[in-house]
């Protein structure tokens, strides 16, 4: 029986680069061989199914996302399951969803990930099994805040997560 994941890219349609229609994604997704493909929001969040393991369907997107930029995109896949856990295990609760994000990375970030953060202010970090929570109280607007082992990560804040995991329902 297929699985249903959430397939997150890195660097899409933000700030204005990585330019990629959500339409161009779901396409490209579909060519893949995924199933019942729907995109969220033009920030490159894609539910789907599969009977493919995470890494083969991480490798199959990503190779089709190089295919279709000319470039290396980053790719995290959860399944269902774990997007539902991520959302429950928020160690934010009472922070703004809004305001609260999980950067999701493809292994467990090192114990030691925290001694490396630079130009925190009142934002407070926690690291999660293959994520790092962070809640900006003030917003991310003007936060400065660089934690070196997010750099290859992406991030969702918990309205996000919250909407993917309705649409992935927990398998």
């Amino acid at each position: 029986m297929p699985t249903t994941y959430a397939v997150l890219l890195r660097a899409v349609n933000v700030g204005g680069t990585g330019k990629l229609p959500m339409a161009t994604l779901r396409a490209l997704c579909e060519a893949a061989g995924f199933a019942d493909v729907r995109t969220y929001i033009a920030s490159g969040n894609v539910v789907l199914r599969s009977d493919r393991p995470e890494a083969e369907i991480k490798a199959a997107i990503e190779q089709r996302l190089a295919d279709h930029a000319g470039k290396p995109v980053g790719v995290v896949v959860r399944s269902a399951g774990e997007m539902a856990a991520i959302l429950a295990a928020n160690p934010f609760p009472d922070a703004k969803p809004s305001h609260t994000v999980a950067i999701f990375l493809d292994a467990a970030p090192d114990p030691a990930a925290l001694d490396a953060v630079r130009h925190r202010d009142d934002e407070i970090i926690a690291l999660g099994r293959r994520e790092i929570y962070v809640t900006y109280p003030g917003g991310q607007g003007h936060s400065k805040l660089v934690i070196p082992a997010a750099a290859q990560g992406t991030a969702r804040n918990m309205n996000t997560i919250a909407k993917l995991v309705e649409m992935a329902g927990a398998d």
